[in-house]
């Protein structure tokens, strides 16, 4: 390596509500020299960052475009509503889009669910961010809905949340381009997927990874048969086969007894 080059690394971007830590320790295990940096990034950003080569690859929220990015789906997460912990929604286990038909339901511009329609009541503008929104859900103008991670990760101590059974799930997925399908990211494919540390599947393996020719493989690519040839004795030291017998004479024969002497004329 001359001076001029960069050590490899490698650069995951990650959603609001991704939480990628389980796999970058197993990637800190098994790839001690190879750094990897995570890269946080707004769930709308995340394709153009991984496009502009922002980042090596990328757990963010499907769909994404096939035509640029290969994806491998990770999980879908229950969709959830937020409320404050006094609402009449949080004494009941879970609702449906029709229950929150009275309520007015924030759509903040970085929502990550797909709606064909919108529940409830509309707020007069929309929040910016989730997090503006669970504000004001906390200041008790309205609900919110959202995947369950996101409830998660803007908690408040009064507020709380429950399942929306018949609402858009969010699919979380494991994101890069296409083109940029290096080692490297085989690697990480390999830890998201739970590969074990000596396999080698989806790698491009060099000449060297290739396992050494076992003698019996070697025997039977060469017609030679496994059996020694000394002896009658098998390969792994067996008995002799069964078509001969004591000196070589064949099976199912005495030795030959011995004859009188022919008279000579």
């Amino acid at each position: 390596m001359t001076g001029s080059e960069a050590p490899p690394s490698f650069r995951l971007a990650y959603v609001p509500g991704v939480t990628p830590g389980k796999w970058v320790r197993i990637w800190q295990e098994r790839l001690p020299d190879v750094p990897l940096h995570l890269v946080a990034v707004p769930a709308a950003e995340a394709p153009g960052l991984l496009r502009d080569g922002g980042a090596d690859a990328g757990v963010v929220r499907l769909p994404v475009d096939r035509a640029v990015f290969s994806a491998i789906p990770l999980y879908t997460e229950t969709t959830v509503v937020v409320v404050p912990k006094d609402h009449a929604i949080a004494a009941v286990d879970e609702v449906s889009l029709e229950d929150l038909a009275e309520d007015i339901v924030f759509h903040p511009l970085d929502d990550t669910l797909e709606w064909l329609d919108f529940p409830g009541r509309p707020a007069i503008e929309r929040p910016a961010t989730t997090a503006d929104a669970i504000e004001l859900v906390a200041a008790g103008v309205g609900v919110l809905v959202v995947p369950q991670s996101l409830a998660r990760l803007h908690h408040r101590r009064d507020l709380t949340y429950r399942p929306v059974t018949d609402a858009p799930q969010s699919g979380v997925a494991l994101s890069w381009p296409e083109e940029r399908t290096t080692d490297l990211v085989d690697d990480f494919i390999g830890i998201v997927r739970g590969r074990t540390v000596n396999s080698t599947r989806g790698r491009r393996p060099s000449p060297a990874e290739h396992p050494k020719d076992q003698p019996k493989d070697r025997a039977r690519r060469s017609g030679r048969p496994a059996r020694e040839a000394a002896g009658g004795k098998t390969a792994t030291g067996g008995r002799r086969s069964a078509a001969t017998g004591r000196g070589g004479a064949p099976a199912g024969r005495k030795g030959a007894r011995p004859g009188k002497p022919r008279r000579r004329s």
